[in-house]
């Protein structure tokens, strides 16, 4: 796949330290990472190297110690005023009383768009989300995989040029997954939009990204950045190829790499 030319996020030698009663704890060292426009650039590593701290980090919901971090060439909190992101969580963290269609409406509210654009924007997402019709159902009402969709299109809802997503199929069963990760693949061809993606699955970081971020345990570093040449149109049966295996390969190797340095 190619993407754009045009760096939307750039971290320069940035670092995290947290301050516990137990002492400091090195959640990122020395991250340098380019991501242009258009990219979908997965983050991979073992639990506790960082990604999703680095993840927060751009959307401004983490803060680092050191170093230099832009989102459009603005400070992250300066692109989280300007709406330039929607962020999905791990859980798909819908309100029981409100309906599909409340919950995507929420952050539409929050920022005073008019009821008319409110509910042209949630038709307008449930149905690149694949779930027309669902609007006026209950979060209790859908299955786990609906329910991420559901959080998905309420991150689109403002139409933010960056998605963020936290791991937002972990939890889901290898069916489901597979599922999604198709849906997610033709969302982001039809948005175009700029995507970071934790995930633990060297499978799914392959099959996904034009980019794959290879990060060490703590405190976290990038290990190695893979630029994938696998084509914009990726059926599963992708995975079978030699180029997807050896990709997958060359993660495993700097997770491998990564995890005797920590240690």
């Amino acid at each position: 796949m190619t993407a754009g030319n045009d760096a939307v996020i750039e971290a320069r030698d940035v670092s995290l330290t947290f301050q516990t009663a137990d002492g400091p704890v090195h959640a990122l060292k020395d991250v340098n990472l380019t991501i242009n426009r258009g990219d979908f650039v997965s983050f991979i590593g073992p639990s506790g190297c960082g990604k999703t701290t680095l993840l927060r980090s751009i959307a401004a919901l983490e803060y680092p110690t050191g170093g230099t971090l832009t989102v459009n060439g603005m400070t992250p909190d300066e692109a989280r005023q300007k709406r330039a992101y929607g962020y999905v969580f791990q859980a798909a963290g819908l309100y029981p009383w409100r309906t599909i269609a409340g919950n995507i409406r929420l952050p539409l509210e929050i920022m005073g768009y008019s009821r008319a654009e409110q509910k042209d924007r949630v038709e307008r997402v449930l149905e690149l989300v694949e779930l027309s019709g669902f609007g006026k159902k209950y979060p209790w009402q859908l299955s786990g995989g609906m329910q991420q969709r559901a959080s998905i299109a309420r991150a689109l809802a403002f139409d933010a040029d960056i998605l963020l997503m936290d791991e937002p199929f972990g939890a889901l069963d290898e069916i489901v997954r597979d599922r999604l990760n198709e849906e997610v693949l033709k969302l982001w061809a039809r948005t175009e939009k700029t995507i970071g993606f934790v995930t633990h699955s060297i499978p799914e970081a392959v099959y996904l990204s034009t980019k794959i971020v290879v990060m060490s345990p703590r405190p976290g570093r990038i290990t190695d950045i893979i630029d994938s040449p696998l084509p914009k149109e990726r059926p599963l049966e992708i995975r079978d190829s030699r180029d997807f295996i050896e990709i997958a390969h060359r993660v495993r190797d700097g997770l491998r790499a990564g995890h005797g340095d920590g240690v």
